[in-house]
């Protein structure tokens, strides 16, 4: 059987992607019963950490731990990565000593080169083009909390980066229209951007972006490598805040959501990200168990 990856959305089908969401729902029941299906038992996954995380180490490992199996770190000051084994190698030796691994990193194009020499599934835990794990995450949370996200608007307010990349190849995946708001030279990659032009429009104007929106979703404005822009994108995106006269523009019952790490009056107000209409909490919880969900996709 050939081996899986989860390097994109677009790795999988609409139907697997549903059927994972749908897994990862059952999961967080047992989770909140304390009965857990030991699904995974003996297997390990080895999770490779080029950029720092909390959430996504957190949540791999301990749905490891609840599926049975184990999870094992490593940080590049802690493994020959960090000293120069080229990445082939890393991936063709780890791809005979763990049953998958999660490689959270810089460019996309390593990861590909990665899951092309492993033997054993990769998921991609970050790369600075798309962070899909996120998605099945935030997808959970809106499908629990408002049923199917077909046919329904979301707007992403702030940089053209990983998470919006991952919205766009959601919207084309799911038949939802995403408006992304954004100021000039911050858009989402043109090539995307061409491929998924019928379910993804772009709006400079917050405001008349967020207009009937369902869900509003923002992000840090600096990510992680580019701070020394801080400074410099403060000023660019400061008219894309969701803050509560934001929040009026869209749907009386729109949803918030932020993946997390939030900079409280910057990108999002703290009345927003602490308000009704917030599900962060839920959507960051929800890591957990929409990655158990894949584990057992590509395990079992």
């Amino acid at each position: 059987m050939e081996t899986r990856h989860f390097l994109t959305l677009n790795s999988f089908s609409r139907d697997e992607l549903l059927s994972i969401i749908n897994r990862a729902s059952a999961l967080k029941k047992q989770v909140k019963e304390k009965n857990y299906d030991t699904t995974l038992n003996n297997r390990v996954l080895g999770m490779i950490f080029e950029k720092s995380s909390t959430r996504t180490r957190v949540s791999f490992e301990a749905g490891m731990a609840q599926l049975g199996g184990h999870a094992i770190y490593l940080s590049p000051t802690g493994s020959q990565i960090g000293r120069g084994e080229p990445i082939e190698d890393t991936a063709r030796v780890l791809s005979k000593m763990v049953d998958c691994i999660m490689l959270r990193t810089f460019e996309h194009e390593r990861l590909e080169t990665f899951a092309s020499y492993s033997d054993v599934p990769v998921i991609n835990g970050l790369s600075d083009s798309f962070h899909p794990c996120q998605l099945l995450a935030d997808l959970l949370t809106y499908y629990e909390n408002r049923g199917s996200i077909e046919d329904k608007k979301v707007v992403w307010l702030g940089d053209g980066n990983n998470m919006c990349h991952s919205y766009m190849n959601a919207a084309k995946i799911f038949n939802f229209q995403l408006t992304v708001a954004c100021p000039e030279d911050y858009e989402p990659d043109a090539g995307l951007l061409e491929t998924t032009k019928q379910y993804v429009s772009i709006e400079r104007d917050p405001m008349t972006a967020v207009k009937n929106a369902d869900l509003v979703v923002t992000d840090v404005w600096a990510s992680m490598g580019q701070e020394q822009e801080q400074n410099q994108r403060m000023k660019q995106f400061a008219p894309y805040q969701v803050n509560t006269d934001l929040m009026e523009c869209a749907n009386g019952d729109a949803l918030f959501m932020h993946c997390l790490p939030a900079h409280r009056g910057e990108e999002v107000s703290e009345a927003v990200l602490e308000g009704p209409q917030s599900v962060v909490w839920e959507e960051a919880g929800n890591r957990l168990h929409s990655q158990k969900a894949l584990l057992e996709f590509l395990l079992c």
